[in-house]
């Protein structure tokens, strides 16, 4: 059993993103970003999603390279 938490709320996915929070909320308001729930009026970020999220934004540089030829 680890000691992982579950969930993240907005200012610890900003502090593990080094991201501002603010940019998370404008991220939801856009429709991007990882998935989310609002508890009550809490947002808070499945530790799985986040994850699956950063997976997703992987890129190799090959698959840059194609970007900017």
């Amino acid at each position: 059993m680890t000691d992982r938490p579950a969930h993240l709320n907005q200012v610890q996915l900003a502090r593990r993103w080094q991201l501002s929070p603010r940019t998370l909320e404008r991220w939801r308001w856009l429709g991007q970003g990882p998935a989310f729930l609002k508890l009550g009026g809490r947002i808070v970020y499945r530790l799985d999603d986040v994850e699956t999220f950063e997976r997703a934004q992987l890129r190799t540089p090959a698959s840059t390279a194609e970007v900017h030829a």
